[in-house]
Parts: C-alpha cells; structure tokens; sequence
C-alpha cells in the first residue's frame, strides 16, 4: 500500500510568518494538533508546528500568542515520505525518529498529505506490527543530564 492511500490529504498549513495564535486559531477551527508550516515565497514546506509546541513555547514560556511568530516554534527538522512511497516506510520513520506524525511532500517539496500513527492504526492489517511500531514510537528519549 502507498502512503497516497493512508493519508489525510491537502492538510491545513501555516506561513512561516503566521502567529501563534493565528496558528492555535486553524488547530482548533480543524481539530488538529499538527500544522505543516510553509515558506512565504515559495509554499514549500520548511517546518511543523505543534500544540504541544504552542504549549511549552507560549504558556509555559508566559508570552503572548499574538506577538510570536509560528518561525520561532516550529521544527524546521521535518520528517517526510513520499505518495509513492510504501506504508512501511512510513513507519519506519515514525519508529527511527519517535514521532506521530509525518508529511507527505511531493518532488518539488509541497506537501500534499500527512499521516498519522491512527492513519496507520486503520490501514496496518497487522495488529501486532502496529504495536510495535507504537512502542518504538513511545519509548522515552534520552536526554543528557543537566
């Protein structure tokens, strides 16, 4: 199976010059925890934004979400598939890289789907090889010591 197949297609995204709460405001309107974050000039995908991220980087942080830009929180390390690609490889990077979710980006680097760990869970006829790939997902991360 391809990822074209699982994902969820023509995410909502923000710019790179949004603000948090313009970005809080789309989360919330789409019922999403994730937002693919585009370049201003070109639409490419250059990042991904998260509630969790809004969370620490503001709250936490105790700023005002209409005064930081989405470029200050995002992660510009971006973990990405292609549609053609096979499901697996999707998984794979979930598990190598711990995370939930990951973009789908085209050959000129738009991104045109994501998926996700639930996407997975639906389309994975194995019960057991989506369990593994939670657990591998799950596993905390090491941090070095302070």
């Amino acid at each position: 199976m391809k990822c074209q197949e699982i994902m969820t297609r023509n995410p909502k995204s923000v710019w790179f010059s949004s603000t948090a709460m313009q970005t809080a405001q789309i989360m919330k309107n789409e019922n999403v925890g994730i937002l693919p974050v585009m370049d201003d000039k070109t639409h490419k995908l250059i990042g991904m934004v998260t509630d969790r991220d809004l969370s620490l980087g503001i709250v936490a942080e105790g700023k005002k979400p209409a005064e930081v830009k989405v470029s200050e929180l995002m992660n510009a390390k971006v973990i990405f598939c292609h549609p053609d690609d096979d499901i697996h490889n999707a998984e794979s990077l979930m598990k190598a890289y711990q995370v939930r979710r990951i973009a789908v980006v085209d050959q000129k680097g738009f991104c045109v789907g994501i998926i996700s760990a639930a996407d997975l869970a639906l389309k994975i006829a194995e019960p057991k090889e989506f369990y593994e790939t939670v657990k591998e997902i799950s596993k905390p991360k090491k941090f070095a010591a302070v």
